[in-house]
């Protein structure tokens, strides 16, 4: 078949483009002509990317619209005037395409990505199984019995998914431009569980997740006594994790994971459960949690002398208080720089104090603008860039450019933590570029 994804350098879009690829689709797309990082991949599979243009509509077309579009758009209303040309959003296309396998989905406020990307690794060694990751990454194998799918609760787009199992990792209110509250956002998840087929696989530690209603058979895993799958003895430094799990209280394995910090503990024993769950061996789980090499844009580091340079996608207050302890403890005797550049003025006028106290967890702290082409999401929204910036101890106001990165330099030897879901990796690899001059 002929597929056509208005808006295909989105992370999802991206990974969904790969796999339609993988399994012998012609696919083509349209997106902004500034390079993003998911673009490698549909360029290794030949995928054309052009600019957006009604002229790119092609009969018999099945087309995939980004969900960040609107049905205004100029390519989906030539798409939907044509009598050949059958339209999807992303979501929807996807609430199809996982009938076909043993689906699971990956939910929750934090570590969807790091723990997709994981029980993808891991099942991968055990059965086929393809995936679909918020990294810009997707695979197909032509004989796949497992898809494991990384699945979004913004605007409740995860409701066009029926699961075989799901693997829920927290709740925690975000995405405060559409939730109207915490218990809204906790009512997304109850439906999502709802809509799941055989069992559900939960962060028992989590406050909300052990109080919703389970029609399914469900097993919980932590850190926390009374879980199902319980983390034990563990120990971090500077060379990762090592834990042992309790299955039901009695010792079934050892577990050594090479990233730093509690989300990735967290996220393992997820990852852990699941395929436990699903028949794996433990012995083969824990094989395939030491050879993980992580996923793109999820804590992502590169050692240059004595710098540090790491890579992530937080855009939470949570999410970056974590990366910056997990730095610590990794990296014990080095100064910390934390960099964020945020992507939606709600979440940062909402969670104003919660950034700056986050930030402030590192030795310095740096901030970046809004992107141009981002404004606030209704008139009632007076934060700015400035108001983040008067909340730091020892922060400063930077850009993606030399200047901003030689002030960076000047500050080192130093771990260097940028994060966001945004474009900060740019100024990091103008960091890079002056670093590596150096040596």
């Amino acid at each position: 078949m002929n597929y056509f994804f208005t808006g295909i350098k989105g992370t999802g879009m991206a990974a969904l483009a790969e796999i339609l690829a993988d399994q012998g689709n012609e696919v083509r797309g349209s997106d902004i002509e500034k390079y993003i990082f998911t673009e490698d991949g549909l360029k290794e599979r030949g995928i054309e990317i052009y600019s957006f243009d009604p002229a790119n509509i092609q009969p018999g077309d099945t087309v995939i619209a980004g969900l960040a579009f609107e049905d205004d758009h100029p390519e989906l209303v030539q798409a939907r005037a044509m009598d050949d040309v059958k339209v999807y959003r992303y979501n929807e296309f996807l609430g199809h395409l996982l009938e076909s396998y043993n689906s699971i989905c990956v939910a929750g406020c934090h570590g969807k990505s790091t723990t997709t990307g994981l029980l993808a690794h891991i099942l991968s060694a055990w059965e086929p199984t393809g995936y679909l990751i918020g990294d810009g990454n997707g695979h197909m194998p032509a004989d796949a019995k497992h898809f494991v799918l990384e699945s979004c609760e913004f605007k409740r787009h995860f409701l066009a998914y029926h699961p075989d199992y799901a693997l829920i990792t927290n709740i925690e209110l975000d995405h405060v431009d559409y939730y109207k509250d915490l218990d809204d956002y906790i009512s997304a998840f109850q439906s999502f569980i709802r809509q799941t087929k055989k069992e559900a696989v939960i962060f028992g530690d989590d406050p909300w997740l052990p109080g919703l209603d389970y029609p399914i058979p469900y097993v919980k895993y932590g850190l926390n006594d009374g879980n199902d799958y319980q983390g034990v003895n563990l120990v971090q430094d500077e060379h990762g994790s090592t834990l042992s799990v309790l299955y039901k209280g009695e010792k079934i394995v050892d577990l050594i994971l090479h990233e730093s910090g509690l989300p990735f503990v967290w996220d393992s024993l997820g990852a852990f459960a699941l395929a436990h769950q699903l028949g794996m061996p433990a012995d083969q789980i824990a094989a395939q949690i030491d050879s993980f090499k992580g996923i793109a844009r999820r804590s992502v580091i590169e050692e240059i002398g004595e710098n540090v340079l790491v890579d992530d996608y937080a855009h939470h207050p949570t999410a970056i208080r974590e990366m910056i302890r997990g730095m610590r403890h990794r990296y014990p005797d080095k100064k910390i720089v934390a960099l964020y550049k945020p992507d939606r003025y709600s979440r940062l006028e909402y969670f104003l104090d919660g950034f700056a106290d986050s930030l402030n967890e590192a030795d310095a702290s740096a901030v970046l603008d809004f992107d141009s082409n981002i404004h606030p999401e209704n008139d009632s929204i007076k934060v700015t860039i400035q108001d983040l910036l008067d909340r730091l101890e020892n922060g400063r106001l930077l850009e993606i450019d030399e200047v901003s990165a030689k002030q960076l330099q000047d500050l080192g030897p130093a771990v260097y933590i940028f994060m966001s879901s945004k474009n900060i990796y740019l100024l990091k690899n103008l960091l890079k570029k002056r670093l590596l001059e150096a040596e």
